[in-house]
C-alpha cells in the first residue's frame, strides 16, 4: 500500500494512506544501512503490522522530486511565506534570504502578511508594493477574516505547500481557519520582546482538501544561505533574485556588474535606485546577502 509522509516523531512515521487511514510506521533498517532519512512528503510503500491499532512498517521510499533542508521535506510544489505587518515587526532582510532559498530550490514563493487588521500605520500596503513590484504574488490580510480562507484555499489547491514563516507570524491560525477546526496548537506573544512563542516543534503536513496539502512547519528566525549548502548558489547569482533589477541589467556597462561597486554612472541598477525605481529596502538587503555570501566565498 501506498501513503505520504504526514510528520515523524518519535522514531514513528505517520503515513496517510491511500486506504484513507493513517497508520504510524517504524522504518525497516534498511534506511538506516543506506542513510535515507525518511522525510515529510515523501511517498512511501509501507506494509499493514497491525491493522487494529493503525500500525506498520516502511518498505520503500519513491524517487523525490525536491528535498529542502529547512524545513526538511521532500516533494513540494510551492511554498507560501507568512510574515506579519506588526507584532512581530517584519524583518524584510529574513524575509529575501527565505525567498532567495526557496528560488534557489526551484519553488515558486507566495507571501502573505498578516494582521491588516491591527495595522494602523497601514504598513502592509506598503510591504505589498514592495513585493509585488518584485514579481511575487502578495496577499494581505488577517487569518481572523473569513474572506482571506477563500483566497488562501485557491492559491493552495491541488499542490503540496510549505508554510513558512518565524514564529508569532500566525501560521497555526492559519492552518486552523483552512482546516476548519483546531489542529494545530497557537501561541502568544511574548510582550517583553513582541516575538512569537514557538508553538510547532517539527514539520507537518495537513490534508485541507483533495489532493491540497500544506506543511506547518517550525519558525525560524535566521537564515544563513551559506550554512545551507545550496548547491552551485554564489554571491554573483544572488541579483538573479531580485526580479526587479533584472530590466536594468542590460544597460550596465559591465556584463558582470555587481550594482555595488561600481560607480552610479557605470551600473544602471544604482541609477534606477537614485531615480527611485527601485525600493531601497530591497536592494540594502541585496547588498548584506551579497557580501556575506563573498565573505564566506574568500574563506
Amino acid at each position: 500500500m501506498q501513503g505520504r509522509i504526514l510528520k515523524g516523531v518519535g522514531g514513528f512515521y505517520y503515513v496517510h494512506a491511500e486506504d484513507g487511514e493513517i497508520y504510524a510506521c517504524r522504518a525497516k533498517g534498511i534506511f538506516r544501512k543506506e542513510g535515507v532519512k525518511p522525510l515529510p512528503g515523501d511517498i512511501v510503500s509501507l506494509e499493514v503490522t497491525h491493522e487494529k491499532d493503525r500500525e506498520g512498517s516502511l518498505i520503500s521510499i519513491a524517487e523525490r522530486k525536491n528535498v529542502l533542508i529547512r524545513p526538511a521535506a521532500a516533494n513540494i510544489d510551492k511554498v507560501l511565506v507568512v510574515f506579519s505587518v506588526t507584532e512581530p515587526e517584519p524583518n524584510l532582510n529574513l524575509l529575501d534570504r527565505f525567498l532567495i532559498y526557496m528560488g534557489a530550490q526551484g519553488l515558486t514563493s507566495s507571501i502573505f502578511f498578516n494582521k491588516e487588521d491591527i495595522d494602523a500605520k497601514a504598513e502592509g500596503k506598503r510591504l505589498k508594493d514592495i513585493y509585488e513590484s518584485a514579481g511575487y504574488r502578495v496577499l494581505l490580510g488577517s487569518v481572523k477574516e473569513e474572506d482571506v480562507k477563500t483566497e488562501i484555499e485557491e492559491l493552495l489547491y491541488g499542490s503540496t505547500t510549505i508554510l513558512a514563516g518565524p514564529s508569532g507570524v500566525g501560521k497555526s491560525s492559519l492552518i486552523n481557519l483552512l482546516h476548519g477546526r483546531i489542529l494545530s496548537e497557537t501561541g502568544e506573544l511574548s510582550e517583553r520582546i513582541k516575538r512569537g512563542k514557538q508553538t510547532t516543534r517539527h514539520t507537518e503536513i495537513f490534508s485541507i482538501g483533495e489532493g491540497s496539502y500544506i506543511l506547518d512547519t517550525p519558525g525560524f528566525t535566521s537564515l544563513s544561505l551559506t550554512e545551507l549548502h545550496i548547491d552551485g548558489l554564489k554571491s554573483e547569482d544572488i541579483k538573479y533574485y531580485y526580479d526587479e533589477f533584472a530590466t536594468y541589467f542590460p544597460k550596465c556597462r559591465y556584463n558582470t556588474c555587481s550594482h555595488i561597486h561600481e560607480p552610479e554612472e557605470l551600473c544602471a541598477v544604482k541609477q534606477a535606485l537614485s531615480r527611485g525605481e527601485l525600493h531601497r529596502e530591497r536592494y540594502e538587503n541585496y547588498v548584506q546577502i551579497y557580501e556575506e555570501m563573498r565573505a564566506a566565498e574568500r574563506h
